[in-house]
């Protein structure tokens, strides 16, 4: 039962419950009249201390079109943070006026520490260069809608795998199926860190490489997961300059991938993907985050008890 629980990192519930997620997403895909009024009199609470676009935008759109209402801030300056409030009491505070939360913080484990203070459920939007969940779910949605299921699949992770949360809270979930096997894609100044390449992906022995080149690989891959190189996360501009054009996807590197590799890209894109890509069939990342919301639309029913 998910009924007020709340959502920090991939491991808080069991593969069933998160089954019962993408079931109810998949149900609402193929008929969303049905689900138009199911929220009806709840309100979700959006606190993001970190920009967003889609995170955001899907959230809020799942919530209306479940006929919820949206309250809440998109930057910390127009909130009581500007003043020095705590996340505690922010949120014991948003806890009077909405049924669920939804927070991004730029700080790793925020949003754990903000889920020991209040009782309604809360979702972690993403927290730092740890975790972001919701974006582990709309990637799996993704894929089970393109090739049926996650398992027996080679998946490659290119760019910044480093600070890259929605890799590695995508790793954690893959990590727990049958047969997939990784290609994780990066300079060594960006590659996985240490506790998700020893205690996730070794622990669980699952086959992997690490590799600075993408084209030996692509037609081996199922999926290929691209990300930006982060500006926000880099102590300094000389090293990201460096960095963030070193795996560009374009049109001739695509010829290196197999017809059945699909790319994905948690967004937003700066170039490390050709816009040349975009209307190759492969390339699914907007279909990607149209999946946001219907997952999203999911797993808020299932965490207020409605479904």
């Amino acid at each position: 039962m998910l009924k007020n629980r709340s959502l920090i990192d991939p491991s808080d519930f069991s593969r069933q419950e998160f089954c019962e997620i993408f079931d109810l997403a998949h149900q609402i895909i193929a008929n969303p009249e049905k689900y138009r009024k199911s929220c009806e009199g709840k309100i979700l609470a959006t606190l993001f201390y970190e920009p967003s676009t889609r995170t955001r935008f899907s959230f809020e759109a799942a919530m209306l079109r479940l006929g919820g209402k949206v309250v809440g801030f998109s930057e910390p300056s127009s909130s009581s943070a500007a003043k020095g409030e705590s996340i505690a009491d922010t949120v014991r505070t948003v806890e009077c006026y909405a049924d669920i939360v939804v927070m991004r913080h730029p700080k790793e484990g925020a949003p754990r520490v903000a889920s020991r203070y209040v009782s309604i459920p809360l979702i972690n939007a993403g927290d730092g260069g740890h975790q972001h969940p919701t974006q582990t779910l709309t990637d799996i949605l993704t894929i089970q809608r393109l090739k049926g299921s996650v398992e027996n699949k080679t998946y490659g992770f290119c760019g910044d795998l480093k600070f890259g949360r929605t890799v590695h809270s995508l790793i954690k979930f893959l990590s727990n199926h049958e047969g997939v096997k990784f290609y994780l894609i990066s300079p060594e100044e960006l590659r996985i860190p240490d506790y998700i390449r020893e205690e996730i992906i070794i622990k669980n022995n699952i086959p992997f490489e690490e590799v600075e080149k993408m084209e030996p690989y692509m037609g081996e891959l199922d999926f290929l997961y691209m990300t930006r190189v982060q500006r926000e996360r880099f102590f300094n501009e000389e090293d990201y300059v460096r960095l963030k054009d070193r795996f560009i996807l374009d049109a001739a590197k695509m010829k290196f991938a197999s017809p059945s590799t699909y790319i994905l890209h948690p967004l937003p894109r700066v170039n490390e993907i050709s816009i040349e890509v975009d209307n190759d069939p492969r390339a699914q990342y907007f279909n990607q985050a149209k999946n946001g919301m219907f997952v999203r639309m999911a797993l808020i029913l299932k965490l207020l008890g409605i479904y």
